[in-house]
């Protein structure tokens, strides 16, 4: 691990004693003494490791009772209206208020790009495959915590010159801006199943709970 900070040489291996379960969801962490005698550094370089841990929203202090780590949000989906007309002229997405109505601080970090449409892709859109796509990626968090990825995948010929192709759509999000556009959403179909995370991404798997898999 030569060339990479101790600082994050420290946060790696805490943040993976975090993951396996070893340090579990409330857990009291080490004292800075007892974390420096650990690794064998300064207490500055513990401090910058906490600090990267906290931007993650894996651990957080407690006055006067040390560092723990954090208890993963749950956002509790609403219902099926959190989809409809009414939450989009109320300018409701359907994150933020399953976010806001669960008690937390929602926030969505999106990006948009262009991909040609697989064989799967193609026959989901009714497209023929190698029709360009647009995709929206968001990552969406509960409290600083990654707790749901989405990826949106659109014919461009539905989004081309719309405020879709912005990171931020507007008021009432991409299902708004489809219907100004004149295409009507009358109904929503999911398929749902289950399967480990992927950690890479962000989300947290901290006792090999599976996530699941909408779409």
């Amino acid at each position: 691990m030569s060339g990479i900070p101790a600082y994050r040489q420290v946060a790696t291996d805490l943040r993976d004693k975090i993951n396996s379960g070893d340090y579990a969801p409330g857990a009291k962490l080490p004292s800075e003494r007892v974390l420096t005698e650990d690794y064998g550094v300064s207490r500055i370089t513990i401090r910058e490791a906490i600090g990267l841990l906290r931007s993650e929203g894996l651990v957080e202090p407690k006055q006067g009772k040390g560092l723990f780590v954090r208890n993963p949000p749950s956002v509790r989906r609403q219902s099926s209206t959190r989809l409809g007309r009414k939450a989009r002229q109320e300018n409701r997405a359907a994150f933020q208020g399953d976010a806001e109505a669960s008690g937390f601080r929602p926030e969505v970090e999106t990006t948009v790009r262009t991909e040609p449409a697989s064989d799967d892709h193609g026959e989901a859109l009714g497209v023929p495959p190698g029709t360009e796509l647009l995709v929206r990626e968001r990552i969406m968090k509960a409290d600083g915590v990654t707790v749901q990825l989405s990826t949106s995948r659109l014919p461009r010929e539905l989004t081309r010159g719309t405020a879709i192709e912005d990171e931020n759509p507007g008021p009432g999000g991409i299902h708004q801006r489809l219907e100004d556009a004149g295409v009507r959403l009358d109904r929503f179909t999911e398929a749902v199943i289950t399967r480990m995370p992927n950690t890479t991404a962000g989300l947290r798997d901290p006792h090999g709970v599976r996530a699941c898999r909408r779409w």
